[in-house]
């Protein structure tokens, strides 16, 4: 957008005090933020040091930063933070170690790392997975919401919040014992801090001067409080929020945080971003007839100069099959006529499961697509290894990782020798990487088992050493060398191709490791490899690995992993009570946040828009009769383009083949 209009103008220019930009959906809320840090860097004399701007996804920090670099002269923007609330707080918690009482070499635990701690901690390795998510989910809320161990069971009401609350406590334990935070404690920890160090918060202050926080209403209390702390009384704060697309309250977001802002901050000035930049008229007319059936404490109406465009199309099928299936042939039959891209499709859903037939039916017509939330880089195997081996080599205190690569490839040390290990470490309240090293374990294990183990931490400390006085990638690739764990990959392989394919991949990872520590040494020259292993662990946590955005294929994904994208052509599916909106919504009374996401998913759209539903699903063997979403009511009715016959009409279906196919004959015509 190379020209504000005035409210966004009036957004960039406002630094008397705190502000609150109700920003709607397209609104061009990332040129407000980006111009503002511009114009506060450039204007108003404040260096970019002492300048944040906090958002909830690398992708959009990345986009963030990159723009606000094209807008300021060479060398202005040095120190800028533009970063996730968790990669500041992992900073804060990186620089005020030895207050926390944290080694430096501390270690994040991700999602699977935290389950597999707590399934230990109930004492089963066998622990139904659902029993270990009740425990883990609890432990997030509690965390999100600054709700200690000690509280959590004083509050606890029914045996599954006593068995939360124990596990808590021994899980907080653990975690320090093994000197390491897990993804809330990067906000909670910092939050923390500054409540009982009240010099550290001051020193952040006086380095965070000016704060920026886009998507506010998706803020926990945890972020909520970080941010009033890093504020204090000056009022130096911009927040960007729209109370329409606050759809993470399962998540722990707390959409009256925005409301809370005039409480915190009496002299707050509030500008609205109202003129949409995205969708045409009638897409952005259904949506603000959707979302006033929701109560509001700030109104405000979305409007565009844009055209008309075409009627929003209502599509009714038999089945879900049938649903499918016209929606792969739509895509197809779009792409061959009008030689639209793939990958100006997007086909969004209120739950992963009504993807699977989905792809089935994309398959059989040879329609490429992207399903969003596809297996993480950091998830497959040769990688999970590759990080815990560096993990133990960063922190040795970490056991889980240990576990992992104790006897991978193996070395001889079976399960009788870990659980020794693991006993006295126990008794002696240490590290199991600490306790091969003390002579008491000669006291409870045979020599050969000793020695075995010594051999393993000897090597591996050695390769600590010359991390940190060497080259540290040169060494990772000699601990790689050193394991033969491109041996062990062919071993355990079941192909050559498959072997090679899995090596490149922990070939990958050396070489953005190495990028990590440049990247980190550009801001901090005393970055090293810790800060690399740990900034690569955060990112995965944070956005998992993104594949090319240029791929040419249809884009496949909820309505909650849709939020701050946008797509030519969107197709909205399972328009259905029980589906959208959701079955435990409806039984909750919860149904102002599905509308919410019903006009996420509206906004998305942003040239034309078709909304699916069928009239009998399968659940269970059985055959059910489906009723249309109330949301479909809500949509203005003239505006719309209603099919209800669906596939039961063959003629229609004989028509859109036969142009389909002379659309085929005239391509291969031009070739």
């Amino acid at each position: 957008m190379s020209k504000l209009n005035p409210r966004q103008q009036e957004a960039v220019n406002y630094i008397s005090g705190p502000m609150l930009v109700l920003a709607g959906a397209g609104s061009g809320k990332t040129s407000v933020i980006t111009r503002k840090i511009a114009y506060l860097v450039k204007s108003c004399g404040i260096e970019a040091r002492h300048i944040a701007a906090l958002t909830f996804t690398n992708k959009s920090a990345r986009e963030m930063k990159e723009r606000v670099m094209d807008l300021l002269p060479s060398g202005k923007s040095r120190g800028l933070t533009v970063s996730t609330f968790h990669n500041l707080g992992m900073n804060i918690i990186r620089k005020e170690h030895k207050t926390l009482k944290l080694k430096a070499t501390f270690s994040i635990f991700d999602d699977s790392d935290s389950r597999a701690l707590i399934r230990d901690l109930l004492l089963s390795n066998d622990e139904d997975s659902d029993r270990v998510d009740l425990v883990r989910n609890k432990i997030s809320y509690w965390k999100n919401e600054m709700i200690e161990p000690e509280s959590a069971l004083l509050d606890s009401q029914g045996p599954d919040d006593v068995l939360c609350a124990r596990a808590y406590a021994l899980y907080q334990t653990t975690l320090q014992a093994y000197n390491a935070v897990d993804f809330d404690d990067l906000i909670w920890t910092p939050v923390k801090l500054f409540s009982n160090h009240p010099q550290i918060l001051e020193k952040w202050q006086n380095k965070i001067r000016y704060l920026l926080v886009d998507e506010y209403q998706d803020t926990n209390m945890s972020q909520y409080k970080l941010v009033k702390q890093i504020v204090g009384t000056r009022g130096a704060l911009t927040v960007v929020g729209d109370d329409d697309q606050s759809i993470y309250s399962w998540r722990g977001a707390r959409p009256e945080n925005l409301a809370l802002l005039k409480q915190d901050y009496p002299s707050l000035k509030l500008v609205k971003l109202e003129q949409n930049y995205r969708s045409t008229r009638l897409i952005l007319n259904a949506a603000n007839v959707v979302i006033a059936n929701n109560p509001h404490e700030m109104t405000k109406t979305l409007w565009s100069d844009m055209a008309p465009g075409d009627p929003i199309r209502v599509i009714h099928t038999r089945n879900e099959d049938a649903e499918c299936e016209r929606i792969a042939t739509e895509i197809l039959d779009r792409h061959v006529r009008n030689r639209t891209d793939f990958k100006d499709f997007a086909v969004l859903y209120r739950g992963n499961h009504q993807a699977r037939l989905l792809e089935l039916k994309l398959q059989a017509f040879q329609v490429p697509y992207k399903l969003s939330g596809g297996t993480s880089f950091f998830a497959r195997a040769e990688i999970k290894d590759l990080m815990c081996y560096l993990k133990v080599l960063i922190n040795t205190d970490d056991d889980n990782a240990f576990l992992r690569v104790i006897n991978l490839p193996r070395r001889e040390i079976g399960p009788s020798t870990l659980q020794k290990l693991g006993e006295y470490a126990s008794l002696r309240e240490i590290s199991m990487f600490d306790a091969c090293n003390e002579l008491g374990i000669e006291q409870v294990m045979k020599p050969a088992q000793v020695e075995r183990l010594r051999t393993f931490t000897t090597w591996l400390s050695a390769k600590y050493q010359q991390c940190v006085q060497g080259d540290p990638i040169q060494t990772i690739r000699e601990l790689i060398f050193d394991i033969d764990y491109e041996g062990w990959i062919h071993q355990n392989s079941a192909s050559t191709a498959t072997a090679e394919k899995r090596m490149q991949n922990v070939y990958f990872l050396v070489d953005s490791i190495r990028n990590t520590i440049e990247r980190l040494q550009e801001e901090d020259p005393e970055a090293g490899v810790e800060e690399a292993i740990n900034r690569l662990i955060l990112i995965d946590l944070m956005d998992r690995q993104e594949e090319d955005e240029d791929e040419n294929k249809v884009q496949l994904m909820t309505l909650h992993a849709s939020k701050g994208l946008e797509f030519p052509h969107v197709f909205l599916m399972g328009l259905e009570e029980e589906i959208l909106p959701h079955r435990n919504s409806i039984e909750n009374g919860d149904i102002e946040e599905e509308r919410r996401l019903m006009y996420v998913g509206l906004t998305r759209a942003k040239v034309t828009l078709t909304i699916t539903l069928a009239r009998q699903r399968k659940q269970f063997g059985e055959v059910l009769d489906c009723t249309p979403s109330r949301f479909l009511e809500e949509l203005p009715q003239g505006d719309l383009l209603i099919e209800g016959n669906g596939e039961k009409d063959p003629k229609v279906n004989q028509a859109r083949g036969k142009a389909t196919l002379n659309s085929l004959r005239s391509m291969f015509d031009d070739l």
